[in-house]
């Protein structure tokens, strides 16, 4: 079954930096590149991983390996209805609920996060996994 699958910058930043969680993130990168699931993030998101990246890669290894990134991850936008209706919303955490709101609005199966706080706020219209979860209940 084809997934729409939003990722927040925790996922893509375990994946390219190679951090503690880099296993679960990578088998949901490579299920993007193998099986019918589509992988989205936000500007935002994109422009937290490019800092992070360069300063731990560089600026040319950085754009390279977010141009790769960017051929199997589309990149979604918040307008300002979206942006609006997270701010109206019980979520506490702006940047959460921007980035939890346009998932919503663009119409994602899941949201894959490590944020402990957000993994409590997913509703039935948009449930919210981590890497892990996300591979053993509803995946594999």
């Amino acid at each position: 079954m084809a997934y729409k699958i939003f990722i927040d910058a925790n996922i893509l930043l375990d994946f390219t930096l190679k951090r503690s969680h880099y296993d679960a993130a990578k088998k949901i990168f490579q299920l993007s590149v193998d099986v019918d699931i589509q992988l989205f993030i936000t500007p935002a998101i994109l422009h937290i991983a490019a800092y992070w990246i360069t300063k731990a890669y560089g600026n040319r290894i950085a754009k390279e390996m977010l141009l790769n990134l960017l051929s199997d991850v589309k990149v979604i936008d918040a307008s300002h209805e979206i942006s609006i209706n997270a701010l109206c919303s019980d979520m506490d955490d702006i940047e959460d609920a921007l980035q939890y709101f346009t998932a919503i609005h663009h119409h994602m199966d899941y949201f894959l996060t490590r944020d402990a706080v957000l993994l409590q706020s997913g509703t039935p219209i948009l449930p919210v996994y981590t890497p892990e979860e996300f591979l053993k209940e509803v995946y594999l």
